[in-house]
């Protein structure tokens, strides 16, 4: 008997019940996508017949423009500024935020609740949406994408750094607790050096994610590339646009390197 007999066979031997409830399960996936698949309006001849017109786009793009090289590499400065500020900023208010989260160091349990809620709501609205509300009170360019940034990055940050603090073993806390330690000496020497390796990752992380993220908060006037890119697109200059995504492009692949580089070293 082949392997697919054999798998069919043992299909065939599982309890009738089982069988209802997989076969509930898989008519409920299939009626979700159903409805993704309405709401989201998914059309293929509509895509088929806009393919033709992206071509012709992307052919007029061709050979980009260079002239205004210096003005994107000094608007891409201002992306990587943004996202480093931004992400230093949160790296600082998730590291006392993370403590109190975590349901293992807290020194206060009825807090967590709250704590988690708020790194919740934070994590919630986009940098997108944080940068929008800061365009409209400290007006526009970059200081309003650092704190959009340093807004969202804070909530995902002290939530993966909570999460990576209640996995490790407390026994090395205990121990320096019982040594007549203060609570935040205990957290210093016993639990940090543990967390350490797994804090640095995250925060290079979340700076290489918002160097990435971070080149589109231009479309709301919070400055950097975006701001270029976005000029670029509303006039069809496609030339320049092009250019753009390919500065883009290359600063983002170098910063990844140097990030896994930096990584590696620190870990």
């Amino acid at each position: 008997m082949s392997a697919i007999d054999q798998a069919l066979a043992a299909l065939d031997h599982r309890p009738r019940g089982q069988r209802w409830r997989q076969a509930g399960i898989a008519l409920v996936l299939l009626a979700f996508y159903a409805l993704c698949w309405q709401l989201a309006d998914i059309d293929l001849a509509r895509l088929a017949n806009g393919l033709p017109k992206m071509g012709r786009w992307i052919a007029s793009a061709w050979p980009p423009v260079w002239a205004e090289l210096p003005t994107f590499l000094l608007r891409t400065a201002e992306t990587v500024a943004m996202a480093a500020l931004g992400t230093t900023a949160a790296v600082l208010l998730a590291l006392p935020m993370a403590v109190l989260a975590a349901r293992n160091v807290t020194p206060w349990p009825r807090a967590v609740g709250p704590a988690r809620l708020l790194l919740n709501a934070l994590r919630g609205i986009d940098a997108f949406v944080f940068a929008l509300l800061f365009v409209a009170a400290v007006g526009l360019g970059p200081f309003a994408g650092v704190l959009g940034i340093a807004l969202h990055t804070w909530g995902s940050a002290a939530k993966n750094f909570a999460d990576a603090i209640e996995n490790v073993s407390l026994e090395p806390f205990e121990a320096v607790r019982s040594t007549g330690a203060s609570r935040g000496t205990a957290l210093v020497y016993a639990v940090l050096p543990d967390v350490l390796p797994v804090l640095l990752s995250t925060a290079l992380f979340w700076w290489e994610f918002n160097v990435r993220a971070s080149t589109v908060l231009g479309v709301v006037g919070a400055g950097g590339i975006g701001q270029e890119l976005k000029s670029s697109m509303d006039l069809l200059d496609f030339p320049r646009l092009f250019t753009i995504i390919v500065v883009i492009v290359l600063v983002v692949t170098l910063l990844d390197r140097f990030s896994g580089w930096l990584r590696s070293r620190l870990t």
